[in-house]
């Protein structure tokens, strides 16, 4: 717009501000507008376009179609590896757990052999002092503890027992 298409007509004045009013000239044929008032105008389709419209638009759909089909195996085989992958550790596992309670129960085995073989060797080195180099009789032994003549008639079935 031109400053020739405005008027300024001043109203008031005052210390605090100034009023005035603005009175634009009615618009003038020659000036038009940038933009369209009215939409564009369709033009009209052929048969032919319209069938490749719908050609383009299936293959679009076949398109799409494909690559969701793409995604969900490529989905499924991930699936498959990350279970195949926890399978395998499972069993790995249960090998380590199966391994480490065999070894534990040898050692306690033969923890306990010793054990036995360490009480055994007590009872004969007992056994032996007091059948031997003891001067009680096997009489007297039987006033000071009932069961100490079956204890040693045990040890002696087991001494004769681990030496054959």
């Amino acid at each position: 717009m031109a400053s020739s298409d405005i008027q300024v007509k001043e109203l008031e004045k005052r210390a605090s501000g100034q009023a005035f009013e603005l009175i634009l000239s009615p618009r003038s044929k020659e000036s038009v507008p940038d933009f369209p008032l009215s939409p564009p105008k369709k033009k009209d389709l052929s048969l032919e376009e319209i069938q490749k419209k719908l050609e383009a638009a299936e293959e679009r759909r076949k398109s799409h179609e494909a690559e969701v089909l793409k995604q969900l195996a490529e989905k499924r085989e991930h699936e498959k590896e990350v279970l195949q992958k926890a399978i395998e550790e499972n069993n790995n596992f249960s090998k380590m757990a199966e391994e480490k309670l065999t070894h534990k129960m040898e050692a306690n085995k033969e923890n306990r052999e010793a054990q036995m073989a360490a009480k055994l060797e007590r009872l004969r080195e007992k056994v032996g002092f007091l059948l031997g180099r003891g001067r009680r009789s096997p009489r007297s032994m039987r006033q000071c503890s009932p069961g100490l003549p079956a204890l040693i008639k045990g040890a002696w079935c087991l001494c004769h027992q681990s030496k054959a």
